[in-house]
C-alpha cells in the first residue's frame, strides 16, 4: 500500500505538522489531473485506482503524522481510510488558517430571530474554541468521551462542536426541535459525560424553552451525565440543578487566555455520531471517522461546490442534521471560507418583520459564492414577490446547491430563472457525510437536468439492482433499487455506534446474494448516466428535508390509551415534499363516527407525538377507520395505504384480506 511519504503529499513544518506541499494560494494541479479534460476521467481513476487517488485528495488537509497505508477494505464491508495517519479537524478547520488569513472572517453568526449579527475572524475562531475547550476540559472531557449537543443554530454550538473536535472527545448533536422523549433515547444510546445546550431556542418569534425538555429527558435517560454546560441568550428563564448545571458564560470567562493543544488522532478515530431515523423506532447512531471525513470535505469543497479560500460559504441548514456538520461548520472552515450561520426563518427580517428578501440580503452584503439550501425552502419562497429575486446584487453567487427531498422541475426552473445561477441538486443521506450523486463543476463544468440531482461522484461505485433478484439494471430507464458496492469512499460511515451487526444486516444484507450498501431509495439512470430518485423502498419519509421514521411515529401513537391500531405512511406533499399521515383504530369506535370526539382525540395524538418526537414528527392529519388494511398473513399495506392518499393506483391487491379496509382510507380522506 502506498504511504503519505511513498506519494509525496506531506512535509513537515518546524511544529511538527504535516504540510501540503504546494502552498494552499498557488496549488497547481497534480500532473495526472493536467491531462484530463472531463468528469469521466476522474471519476474512473477514484474507481480503478482508489489508492493513488485518495492519496492525492490527502494533500488537501494537514496530517501531524502521514498516513501508512491509505485504503484498508480487508474486512468487508468495513473500510479504514489513512489508517496510521494523525490529525484533528479543529486544526485543519481553523489552526491551520491562522498564519495566512487570521483577520478574515471565518464563523458569520445571524438570527433574525434575536436580530443580532457578529462576525468572528479566524483568530476569534480559535479564541473562542479554546476557552470552550478548556471549559469542557474543567467539566472532565477528554479524548473518546462524548458530549451531546442540544442547541439552537447560534455561534455557541459551533464552538462547541470544534471544541469536542480540538480535544478529540466525540460529539453527538441532537436537533434543537426534538421533544424529551426521543432526546432521552439519544442521551442512553450516547452515553455521555457532558450536555451542552442553552436557556432556549426561537422560531418565527415563538421562544421554545430547551432546558425544561433536556432536564425531563436526563430524568427519563437510564444514563446520567455528570454535568450540563448552558448558554445563557436570556430567552427563557433556567433552574439550575447544583452541582450538575453550569453557565457557560462563566466558564468561559474563567478560561478568557486559555491555550488548548489539538489531540492528535488516528485518521480512523471516531470523530462524531449522528443519529437517523431507521425502519425501527430505534434510531441509528451513524459513527464518523476523523481522517476520512476530513479529506472527503476537503475533496468536495473543492470539486463539487468549487469553494475557495477567502470566499464565503452560505448553508441554511441546522447542526442537528448531517449537512449542518458537512457545511455549515467542518467542510467551508476547512477549505478556508467563511460560513454564515443563520438562525431564523427564510421568510423574516432581522427586524422580525416578515421579509422574503432576507437570504438574498445577506448573499449581497457577505458575498456569497456558493450557497446551500433545500428544495422546501425555495417552496416557500416561491409563494413571495419573484422581484425579491432581482432586488440585491447577487452578481458574487456562483450557484445554488440543493439537497434534503427531491427537487421538481418547477421549483428548479423558478429559482433557476429568478436567481441566473446554476441550480445544482444533489442527493446524499446521513450515512454518506456528502454527495453521492451530483456534478462536480470543481472538475469539469457540467450541465444539470432538472428532475435529476446528476452522476455517481468520485469514489462511489453507484448501481441500480433488481429488488428481488440482485440483477444488475444497466439499462436505460430500468427502476431499481440505488445500491453502492464498496469499499466505500472516505467519509462515509463506519459503522453504527456500538452495534457492528446492525450496520451489516441493515445496510449491507437487504438485496439478495449481494454485499452492497442499500440507499433503500428506488431509482433510474437515463441515457446519459443521469440518475433520478424515485422513493424510499423502505418505512423513512423524508419531511422538509427531514428523515423521520413512521415506526417511531406509529410507537408515540400507539402509546395513547385510546388507540388499538395505526399506521403512518409519507404522503407527497407540495411544499415539505412529504408529510406523515396516521390511521387509527380507536379502541372505542365512537371515535371513528362521531366529529367531535374524532377531533378531540387527534388532537390528543399530535400532542402526544409533539410531546415525544417533537413537532416536525407530528402527523399532518389523523384519520380513523375501523381496520387497517392487511395482507391475510397480517403483514400493513403500507405502500397501497400511500398509494390511495396520492391518489394513485394502489397496484395488486390479490394479498389482500379485507379490501373494505382500504375503501375507508379511501373514505376518510375524503370526509
Amino acid at each position: 500500500m502506498p504511504t503519505c511519504a511513498a506519494v509525496s503529499i506531506c512535509r513537515r513544518n518546524d511544529l511538527g505538522i504535516v504540510k501540503n506541499s504546494v502552498s494552499r494560494t498557488s496549488r497547481k494541479a497534480p500532473n495526472w489531473r493536467q491531462a484530463m479534460s472531463r468528469y469521466a476521467d476522474f471519476y474512473r481513476r477514484s474507481i480503478e485506482a482508489p489508492e493513488a487517488f485518495w492519496a492525492e485528495q490527502a494533500q488537501l488537509i494537514d496530517w501531524q503524522t502521514p498516513p501508512q497505508q491509505i485504503l484498508d477494505a480487508g474486512n468487508p464491508p468495513f473500510v479504514r481510510w489513512f489508517a496510521g495517519g494523525t490529525t484533528n479537524l479543529c486544526h485543519n478547520a481553523v489552526d491551520r488558517h491562522l498564519a495566512a488569513r487570521g483577520d478574515q472572517p471565518a464563523l458569520i453568526a445571524i438570527s433574525t430571530e434575536t436580530g443580532t449579527e457578529r462576525s468572528y475572524s479566524f483568530k476569534e475562531l480559535h479564541a473562542e474554541v479554546q476557552r470552550v475547550a478548556a471549559s469542557l476540559m474543567e467539566l472532565g472531557v477528554g479524548k473518546g468521551d462524548r458530549v451531546l449537543i442540544y442547541m439552537p443554530m447560534i455561534p455557541e454550538a459551533a464552538f462547541a462542536m470544534l471544541a469536542c473536535a480540538r480535544l478529540g472527545a466525540i460529539h453527538c448533536v441532537v436537533f434543537g426541535g426534538f421533544a424529551s422523549g426521543s432526546l432521552a433515547s439519544r442521551i442512553d444510546d450516547a452515553t455521555p459525560k457532558v450536555v451542552v445546550s442553552a436557556d432556549a431556542g426561537s422560531r418565527g418569534g415563538k421562544v421554545l424553552a430547551y432546558k425544561p425538555l433536556l432536564d425531563e429527558a436526563i430524568r427519563q435517560s437510564s444514563h446520567k451525565p455528570e454535568a450540563v454546560l448552558l448558554a445563557d441568550r436570556g430567552l427563557a428563564p433556567m433552574a439550575l440543578t447544583e452541582g450538575r448545571d453550569h453557565l457557560m458564560a462563566a466558564l468561559v470567562q474563567k478560561h478568557r487566555d486559555a491555550h488548548v493543544p489539538c489531540t492528535w488522532l488516528d485518521a480512523t478515530d471516531i470523530s462524531y455520531t449522528i443519529y437517523t431515523s431507521g425502519t425501527t423506532g430505534r434510531p441509528k447512531g451513524v459513527q464518523r471517522d476523523t481522517g476520512g471525513y476530513a479529506v472527503a470535505l476537503a475533496a468536495s469543497m473543492k470539486h463539487i461546490f468549487d469553494g475557495r479560500a477567502g470566499e464565503t460559504y452560505f448553508s441554511t441548514s441546522d447542526i442537528g442534521w448531517v449537512v449542518g456538520h458537512s457545511y455549515i461548520v467542518y467542510g467551508p472552515l476547512i477549505a478556508g471560507m467563511a460560513t454564515l450561520m443563520y438562525e431564523g426563518l427564510p421568510t423574516q427580517g432581522m427586524d422580525r418583520q416578515p421579509d422574503g428578501g432576507i437570504w438574498w440580503r445577506l448573499v449581497e452584503k457577505y458575498k456569497v459564492t456558493v450557497m446551500f439550501s433545500a428544495p422546501t425552502a425555495v417552496r416557500v419562497l416561491k409563494k413571495q414577490d419573484a422581484a425579491l429575486l432581482k432586488k440585491y446584487d447577487l452578481s458574487s453567487l456562483r450557484a445554488l446547491f440543493l439537497a434534503g427531498e427531491p427537487l421538481d422541475e418547477p421549483t428548479a426552473r423558478w429559482i433557476s430563472e429568478g436567481l441566473g445561477v446554476p441550480i445544482i441538486d444533489n442527493y446524499w443521506q446521513t450515512e454518506s457525510g456528502w454527495p453521492i450523486l451530483t456534478v462536480a463543476n470543481g472538475v469539469e463544468q457540467t450541465r444539470s437536468k432538472f428532475g435529476s440531482p446528476g452522476v455517481p461522484m468520485y469514489g462511489y461505485k453507484v448501481k441500480i439492482l433488481h429488488e428481488s433478484t440482485g440483477e444488475e439494471l444497466s439499462g436505460a430507464n430500468e427502476k431499481g433499487v440505488v445500491v453502492i458496492e464498496g469499499p466505500t469512499p472516505p467519509g462515509f460511515m463506519q459503522t453504527v455506534w456500538k452495534d457492528d451487526e446492525r450496520f451489516v444486516d441493515t445496510y449491507w444484507k437487504t438485496v439478495p446474494g449481494k454485499l452492497v450498501y442499500s440507499t433503500f431509495d428506488w431509482g433510474i439512470r437515463d441515457e446519459d448516466g443521469y440518475f433520478y430518485i424515485l422513493g424510499r423502498t423502505d418505512d423513512v419519509i423524508n419531511v422538509a428535508g427531514h428523515r423521520l421514521g413512521t415506526r417511531e411515529i406509529e410507537e408515540a401513537i400507539s402509546g395513547h390509551a385510546k388507540v388499538a391500531e395505526v399506521a403512518v405512511v409519507g404522503v407527497a406533499d407540495a411544499l415539505k415534499g412529504q408529510v406523515a399521515m396516521a390511521f387509527v383504530v380507536p379502541k372505542d369506535a365512537a371515535a371513528a363516527s362521531d366529529e367531535k370526539t374524532a377531533l378531540l382525540l387527534e388532537g390528543e395524538i399530535m400532542k402526544q407525538v409533539a410531546d415525544q418526537l417533537g413537532a416536525l414528527a407530528r402527523p399532518a392529519r389523523v384519520r380513523f377507520v375501523s381496520a387497517l388494511p392487511k395482507t391475510r398473513s397480517g403483514k400493513l399495506l403500507r405502500r397501497a395505504i400511500q398509494a390511495v392518499c396520492e391518489e394513485r393506483d394502489p397496484g395488486d391487491l390479490t394479498t389482500i384480506e379485507d379490501p373494505g379496509a382500504l375503501q375507508q382510507i379511501r373514505q376518510s380522506l375524503s370526509a
